[in-house]
């Protein structure tokens, strides 16, 4: 790896024409049709089905906005089946009288089959670090808070150096043979001054001039307009089949799943801050981490919750804690190009790899935010491929570059400079894996935040103005939006891609 990372490809190679082996089948069984309506001399029906052919092409073969029709037609189904039945609007059980345990999460969407349990005692504060279950795809995950000093003033040779960090990481990590996903997230948000208001509550003087007043309160108000404040995660999600087996050393049930991943978080934390340059690792507890989902749905109670903290200090009866159950929203709607939580509007974009490379830091304007109110949210995903599985998806890959260079070539097509360098790529991808290298399908989301008064429509705008000006495409996550906030803002581990190994 080094700073510009263009050694990457298709994740799946088409064999003719860039189609694959169903698209293809399909494609050649619509064909029949035809071939039987010209052998019986029917001439109207040959044209009948030559139109139909060309209908079922566009549908299997024609992309959308990166998607096949087909999938974009189950996809509106399904949405118009929601949207009739009231399936896209969630509402929480304490918004609705029927508030149980607060202990138990109350999430929407994909975040529904989250459960959040204490690890073991760690220590000499026997601190509990939360230990994050998805019933729903049947994995585990942590997530630590980290401290990172950027890249804005890092040279080449920093930069070399830390990415040089981040594949070994990810190398040792599919070493494990544990860990299955490698989660980066970054909020960025305007400064809300909760922290200057407190130090300058602290540093009062009673007997401070009005004016030295004056010029403080129209600074803390200038600064606060002006800055802008980060927080950044990083998530390791484990899949139940392989921790399972793993946590037979420490007993049965949760507790022993708490420790398996223990100890994977243990030997993360050493390559985040040596490989990566990482200067803090603060594994969240269960508390700390319910805080980060509630600011993750609603960036403007931070303040609220920062005096509260404060407030503590001095009198242990304030509960400076948010409960699960009331963590998540007291409502949520999915709209088709975004997503509505409590008095917030979200749009989340993937973010398509450039041909020419990704430059390491790049995404940097994407974080930026371009009105007060306004909270971006960038999560950057490596899903790490098992070595058996890598091992097939690799011998596919290069059978399939082989069988789509013979056809063109007795075709008598030529092959373009981009195919050449998609087949470069995929036969260097076994030489590769054999010296050890992991095998990492990495993707990026983006999502913008605003308050429900402002219009969305126009911040999505300026998100993907921005995605472009980074070098990147932005592709609008639409009729999925949800899963995409999710996946940007809630570090909670939700991806948009388990299809691997699980």
């Amino acid at each position: 790896m080094a700073t510009v990372f263009n050694d990457y490809s298709r994740d799946r190679a088409g064999l003719f024409f860039g189609l694959g082996g169903g698209q293809l089948s399909v494609l050649v069984l619509a064909v029949a049709p035809i071939l039987w309506a010209v052998h019986a001399e029917r001439w109207p029906l040959v044209g009948a089905g030559m139109a139909g052919w060309l209908l079922v092409l566009v549908l299997v073969a024609v992309p959308v906005k990166g998607r096949p029709a087909t999938g974009w037609l189950a996809a509106s189904l399904a949405y118009a089946t929601g949207s009739l039945l009231r399936w896209t609007r969630w509402r929480s059980r304490a918004a609705t009288g029927r508030a149980g345990e607060l202990a138990v999460p109350d999430l929407p969407g994909v975040l529904a089959g989250i459960s959040v349990h204490d690890g073991p005692p760690q220590g000499p504060a026997n601190i509990r670090i939360a230990i994050i279950q998805d019933h729903a795809q049947r994995s585990w995950a942590a997530t630590a808070a980290i401290t990172h000093p950027g890249l804005a003033l890092a040279d080449t040779s920093e930069r070399d150096s830390q990415a040089r960090g981040l594949a070994a990481l990810l190398n040792a990590c599919a070493r494990t043979e544990l860990i299955s996903e490698v989660q980066f997230q970054v909020r960025s948000v305007p400064d809300d001054g909760a922290e200057r208001d407190q130090w300058l509550g602290r540093h009062h003087h009673p007997d401070a001039p009005e004016l030295s007043r004056r010029v403080n309160r129209q600074i803390a108000a200038t600064l606060s307009q002006a800055s802008v404040r980060t927080e950044a995660f990083c998530t390791i999600v484990v899949p139940e089949a392989r921790l399972a087996r793993e946590a037979r050393e420490f007993g049965r049930g949760i507790d022993a799943r708490a420790r398996a991943l223990t100890m994977l978080m243990a030997e993360v934390e050493g390559l985040l801050r040596t490989g990566m340059r990482i200067s803090q690792v603060e594994w969240l507890t269960s508390p700390a981490l319910a805080a980060a989902v509630r600011t993750g749905f609603a960036p403007g109670d931070r303040a609220g919750l920062i005096q509260a903290r404060a407030d503590q200090a001095h009198d242990p009866e304030v509960n400076a804690d948010v409960p699960w159950a009331q963590a998540g929203p007291s409502g949520a709607e999915l709209v088709a190009r975004h997503y509505v939580h409590d008095a917030w509007c979200s749009i989340a974009a993937a973010i398509k790899l450039p041909p020419k490379g990704a430059v390491l830091g790049a995404l940097a304007p994407v974080l930026v935010p371009t009105e007060p109110g306004e909270r971006r949210s960038l999560v950057v995903v490596f899903p790490i491929i098992a070595q058996s599985v890598a091992d097939r998806q690799t011998q596919k890959a290069e059978w399939s570059v082989d069988m789509a260079e013979t056809l063109r070539s007795r075709a008598g097509m030529r092959l373009r400079a981009k195919d050449q360098a998609t087949i470069a790529r995929t036969r260097n991808l076994d030489a590769k894996l054999a010296t050890g290298s992991a095998l990492v399908r990495p993707y990026a989301v983006a999502c913008v935040t605003v308050p429900a008064t402002m219009r969305i429509a126009e911040f999505g705008r300026r998100l993907d103005a921005s995605i472009r000006r980074a070098g990147y495409a932005p592709l609008r996550l639409d009729l999925a939006q949800d899963a995409g906030f999710a996946a940007a803002t809630i570090p909670l581990g939700i991806g948009l891609d388990r299809t691997g190994d699980q």
